[in-house]
Parts: structure tokens; sequence; C-alpha cells
């Protein structure tokens, strides 16, 4: 292992008491529509029908403004460590949290939108430091993405996924990490994709939860499940994404609102984490106000909503075709994430598939929603990843 450079700086997360003291006074102020004209007595997704219904979003917002610590938050970032360096002139964020297991092996984690580093907050430790001896252990490094939480926003075009991951790379040499494994979910996956697939020099292998195939492909010999997934993903594109074509293309508009307001950034984002959560009605059956709130305001306190979203108009469907993955790579399709590639279509691209995995339960947000089988499954998806690749 290569040693570090010295162009890595601590960073410690502490948010002036104004800013927390401005965020309850507008959320004391705030004005909200009328209630939603697809009210359901019963708990159900018909209740989301037009999306965060006005009752949950008030409780939620009480809550926000009486109830909500950010400092014991900001208390679990610090304590895990945090760091910036510049890279091509932007300051890169992340966690570093090293084991003290001498076997350990470097693991970047990277997460998507409307995600951050919080996504991983309940995790890393374990990944690190695990209970059980023979678990493997590893050196968590969890960055945020450009123009996401405390990375820089970036003032031109350009920071798309491939510059992204070479990025990445650019990290990691730099914290004396020469090889390492990736994970990724959403964004993520899309990063660790390319990661795999442009540096395998440096990429020991991967494990993600989202799995973009190649474009044009036959469903010609699917089974009847991967035939629903198909249809299910068609479904979501055609009829769900306005939020991922409205960043695409008006980015900069819809950020006005998600920095000017906390009560329209909270909607925008937790109508998502509802959505694509395996709940059958509140996001909070398995993800708590807390750890969701931790995400909102983190964007809020970084007045990152619109840089943040810029991350569609840079990468929407950007993926290279032809782009092929030789590494060792595990993929786990959680049932209900919003885009679920069928095994057949998966092996275009990811050509070493080692491990395949399936759950029975899990959404978009695995290491929020079911943490702990999140860890037991990168666990058991990057031993297989690395007993081939080593």
């Amino acid at each position: 292992m290569s040693r570090p450079t010295s162009d890595v700086e601590a960073f410690e997360a502490h948010a002036p008491e104004a800013d927390l003291d401005e965020l309850r006074a507008r959320l004391a102020a705030a004005r909200l529509p009328e209630a939603e004209t697809v009210q359901r007595s019963a708990p159900g997704p018909g209740r989301w029908g037009q999306g965060v219904p006005l009752a949950d979003l008030a409780d939620v917002v009480d809550y926000w403004r009486t109830g909500y610590d950010w400092r014991a938050f900001e208390t679990r970032l610090n304590r895990i460590g945090q760091f910036r360096t510049a890279i091509d002139d932007l300051r890169i964020h992340f966690l570093h949290r090293r084991s003290p297991r001498a076997d350990a092996t470097p693991l970047l984690l990277t997460h998507g939108w409307p995600g951050s580093i919080a996504e991983f907050i309940d995790v890393v430790d374990e990944l690190a430091e695990p209970e059980n001896a023979d678990a493997p252990a590893f050196h968590v490094v969890a960055p945020s993405l450009p123009g996401f939480g405390y990375s820089d926003r970036p003032t031109t075009t350009g920071w798309g996924t491939e510059k992204i991951a070479a990025a990445w790379v650019e990290l990691m040499e730099r914290l004396g990490y020469g090889t390492f494994a990736a994970h990724g979910g959403d964004w993520g996956g899309n990063i660790t994709t390319v990661l795999g697939g442009r540096f395998p020099e440096h990429v020991l292998g991967i494990h993600t939860t989202f799995a973009e195939a190649p474009p044009g492909l036959t469903t010609d010999g699917l089974t009847e499940v991967e035939r629903t997934w198909t249809e299910e993903t068609r479904r979501f594109w055609r009829h769900r994404a306005a939020y991922a074509k409205q960043q695409a293309t008006r980015p900069q508009t819809i950020g006005y609102s998600l920095v000017d307001s906390p009560v329209g950034l909270l909607s925008w984002i937790l109508d998502k984490f509802a959505e694509w959560s395996d709940t059958e009605d509140s996001p909070f059956e398995t993800i708590s106000r807390d750890r969701i709130l931790d995400d909102v305001t983190l964007y809020w306190l970084t007045r990152t909503g619109a840089s943040a979203a810029r991350i569609y108009y840079e990468s929407h469907n950007s993926l290279d075709p032809e782009l092929r993955v030789d590494v060792p790579s595990a993929i786990t399709m959680y049932p209900r994430d919003i885009e679920k590639s069928p095994r057949p279509w998966a092996q275009e691209r990811y050509r070493q598939i080692v491990r395949w995995n399936a759950p029975e339960s899990g959404g978009h947000f695995p290491s929020l929603e079911v943490p702990e089988y999140f860890v037991k499954d990168l666990r058991e998806g990057l031993r297989a990843v690395l007993a081939t690749s080593r």
C-alpha cells in the first residue's frame, strides 16, 4: 500500500447556530397548500397518489422544527472521521474510517440522489470493524458527490459520472489505496460501473444494487419474473420519472425552490423516500424520521439542492452503451427498487458476475431500510469478488 499524500485536510462539521435558528423560523412561517384531493381513510399507496400527503408533511415539518437534533448527526460524522481534498480545483469531502484489521480491504462507497453520505452512517463502523472476526473488514471511504453535502459545488459544466469516477481513483490513490473494491446504488451504482469498466487496474471488483444493462436487448428467453421487472422499469420511466426529466433539463429552475424553501426541499426528497422504499404507506415504516431529516438537513445547510440536481443535467442517460465491466461483480436486486435488470441483460455488460442476489425485501435505500441485511449482503458479495480477484 502506498503512503497517503499531505493534500488531505481534516474537516469538522459544525453549522452556525444562526443557520439552525433560521431553519426553524422558516419552518414556523411555512405556507402549506390545501390537502390533496385523493385522500384515503386507510393507509396505503393511494394516499400518496398526488405526492406527499399534507398531514404527513405537516407532521414531519413540526418534528423538524421542534424535535430533530442536527447536532447529534454532526457528532456522528465527526466521530467517523471527515476530510476534504482538492481534485481538479474542486474540494471533495469524504468520510474515512480505517479498519484496525491488518487484512482489511479498501472499500469505496458512493451514494446517489436524493441520498448523501447519510445513507452510510449506520453501516460504516460495522464494515470497518465487524464484531465477527471471520467477517471481512474494510477501510471505508465514502465521498460526497460534487455539488452534494460538504463537497464544493461545481461552477462549470463537466462534472458527470465519467469525471467523478476518475476523481474517485485519484482520491483513493491519494489515501494510499492503489487498488480497492467499490460499491454503489443509484448514481453511485452508475459511477461504480464506470469505475469497474474504465479503471480495472485499480478496481478489485464491484458490488452494486444498480446494474444498468446495455440498450436494445430483447425479452426473449427471460423468465416471467424477469419480464415483470422490465415492465415495472418501463412503467417507472414513462409515468413516475418527472423529477429526473426536470433535473436533467431545468435543474436551475427547481433549484430555487430547493435552496430557498426547507418545506419545498423536504417534500421533493420525502416523496422519493416514500415511493422508492419497500413500504406500504410511509417511508417511516422502515426508516426513522431522524435519518431522513439528517439527509434533508444536510442538503439544506449546505445549500446544495440545485447543485445536486445538476448531476442529472450532466449524466442522465449518459452511460456509454459500449462500456463493459470485466472485473468481478456482485449484484443485488432489491425487490422494491425502481430499476431491476434481469441477469441475462446484466451479463451483457458485467462479464464476470460472481454473485447474484435477489432478496425478499428492501427498496432503493437498503442501507437505511435494512441496514443489517445490507451489511451482510455487501460482505458476502465482496467476499466472492475478492476471492476471484486475488
